[in-house]
């Protein structure tokens, strides 16, 4: 019984945000919603699917004087990219950069990992990050990548004010030589406790809440 009212309260929250954005709904037969999904629990939406951006729509999108956008060097876990672009999302970053090849795409998982963020942010789908990188230099961003081995923390210095991008490498290898190279500077995370590092999403939240947010207050 509880289960049940907490089910109801929970659609009653849907409708009355659905309501709110101006998102229209449909109330139909439950066997309507298993074919469309598996484990849904009661509510479906279609969207509209994102259109991906290319590496030479970074020389003539609209960037602000501020902006922050985040690029990612090969993560290839679904559940890291959902993660990452959900923290660039709530962060308030313009864009999201990811390579093509030998990385996640915008998969179910990644888009459910992010909480909606991969349908809200502005996604640039790229073959070599290096060449997007120096795209973004172009078009006057400061490139900052996250190296575990830098010298400099992010407690070193502020982050520069203007257009900032944050590169975060792989998973498991970090940043590739090229896109280290490309960088302007490279920023660590300074590790207080036993473990000797984050994941890529949770070190890229910090670096966005610590270091490139808290440049922007005003």
């Amino acid at each position: 019984m509880a289960s049940g009212s907490r089910q109801t309260e929970a659609l009653r929250d849907v409708l009355e945000a659905s309501r709110g954005a101006g998102v229209r709904v449909k109330e139909v037969p439950r066997r309507e919603l298993d074919a469309l999904a598996a484990d849904h629990h009661g509510v479906v939406v279609r969207v509209r699917e994102p259109v991906d951006l290319t590496e030479r729509d970074l020389a003539t999108y609209p960037f602000g004087d501020d902006d922050v956008v985040v690029v990612l060097d090969g993560i290839t876990d679904p559940q890291n990219l959902g993660a990452a672009a959900r923290s660039a999302e709530a962060a308030g970053a313009a864009m999201l950069v990811t390579r093509i090849r030998r990385a996640a795409g915008v998969t179910p998982a990644a888009v459910r990992a992010s909480a909606g963020a991969l349908l809200h942010l502005p996604h640039a789908r790229v073959a070599n990050i290096s060449r997007a990188i120096e795209r973004l230099k172009e078009a006057g961003f400061f490139v900052i990548g996250l190296d575990e081995e830098a010298e400099a923390d992010v407690y070193a210095e502020p982050c520069p004010p203007g257009r900032v991008a944050i590169v975060l490498g792989s998973e498991g290898e970090g940043l590739s030589r090229l896109a280290r190279e490309a960088c302007d500077a490279l920023v660590s995370l300074p590790m207080r406790g036993r473990v000797s590092s984050l994941n890529a999403s949770a070190s890229l939240a910090a670096v966005l809440y610590a270091y490139v947010v808290p440049s922007r207050r005003s």
